[in-house]
């Protein structure tokens, strides 16, 4: 590697590790302030407050990491703008884009780790978080997704259900095990299906087995056609793959989802859309880097950190007013989901590629 794109480098990751640290921090107090009231009227321990935001750390990071790269990539070069280092290297016979080089090198790397992450570490630091949250804190029952079926286990009783379909607010396989405080088996009820009326379960071909904690043996079976069942959950609690949770499920979960739905003649297009939304957003780092690049050399003599700012934030926010516009209309149907996923992706690298021309002109 020349001495120069060492040298570039260094600068980058040092303003990237500030950059990447303020937008986090500032993130982390935003957020603080909004679970505060939580974590004190349920009289949450400090260890359970840490481990909370620990788990929400990589999320954070995934959400920030394209600002900034923005904001390193404008502030380092702008920087070298100020001081004259990158008419030094242009004079040296060192071209703009070698210049580019190394960061658009490290804006794909960058990337390529949070795509990575947002398939192996976030969806299981993220259920992580919502667990701590609602369970840990707030008491609330606790709930493990599969592929298959759904386990619940909530005070004394383990639920199992092998299909929810909260559209239609039914339930089909159930099976509800009651127990003792000592976790002796005292109830098991299995039914078919049930349907939620808005306030209860009803239960189709339902059989009801109690049994004599002390032993286990059989006490009683009835079996009833319809039967009212009292389950600790309603139809809402299953509506957890949509768009304000889709951080909970990896790429090739929502793939699978995706797939399933479709070929049980239901409406997938919010999971192909979440699934490409979550393979295009980590390229929104290399997006940035392309994009600052020509910027920061345009508007580097009159560079500040408070400007470096504000730049940075202000195509952030038109960026992510962009993507979320984009995705409502590919929620909608009205765009396929490739073109409501990436589109805010391809605008921007267009808008950075004429400013880069411009540049080299």
């Amino acid at each position: 590697m020349l001495l120069f794109s060492r040298y570039l480098l260094a600068t980058f990751f040092r303003l990237l590790a500030l950059s990447l640290a303020a937008f986090v921090g500032l993130y982390l107090l935003v957020d603080f302030f909004e679970r505060i009231d939580d974590f004190l009227e349920y009289r949450a321990s400090a260890a359970l407050c840490v481990t909370y935001f620990l788990n929400k750390l990589p999320l954070i990071i995934t959400q920030v990491a394209p600002l900034a790269c923005l904001l390193a990539t404008f502030m380092t070069l702008g920087g070298f703008t100020r001081t004259g280092e990158l008419t030094a290297m242009h004079a040296g016979g060192i071209s703009l884009g070698r210049v580019a080089a190394p960061l658009l090198r490290m804006g794909l790397l960058f990337s390529l780790i949070i795509l990575a992450a947002n398939e192996f570490i976030v969806p299981t630091t993220t259920k992580e978080a919502r667990h701590i949250l609602t369970t840990e804190v707030k008491g609330g029952p606790t709930v493990l997704y599969k592929q298959d079926k759904i386990w619940l286990r909530h005070k004394q009783t383990i639920l199992n259900i092998r299909m929810a379909r909260p559209v239609q607010q039914t339930l089909e396989g159930i099976t509800l095990l009651s127990f003792d405080p000592d976790f002796h088996i005292r109830q098991r009820i299995e039914a078919d299906s049930a349907v939620f009326d808005g306030h209860q379960w009803h239960g189709q071909k339902v059989i009801t087995r109690t049994f004599d904690p002390s032993n286990g043996n059989l006490l009683t079976e009835q079996n009833q056609t319809e039967q009212t069942i009292s389950l600790p959950v309603t139809p809402e609690d299953f509506k957890v793959p949509g768009s304000k949770r889709n951080e909970d499920l990896s790429i090739s979960e929502l793939k699978r989802l995706a797939k399933k739905l479709r070929r049980e003649g239901y409406n997938s297009t919010r999971f192909e859309v979440d699934m490409h939304t979550r393979i295009a957003a980590p390229f929104a780092c290399l997006v940035m880097v392309f994009l600052g690049i020509p910027f920061a050399i345009r508007k580097g003599r009159g560079t500040s950190l408070a400007f470096g700012i504000a730049v940075s934030v202000a195509i952030g926010a038109v960026y992510f007013i962009l993507h979320a516009a984009l995705l409502a209309f590919g929620y909608a149907g009205t765009f396929p989901p490739l073109v409501a996923a990436w589109g805010a992706n391809v605008l921007f690298l267009l808008f950075g590629a004429w400013l880069f021309l411009y540049s080299e002109g």
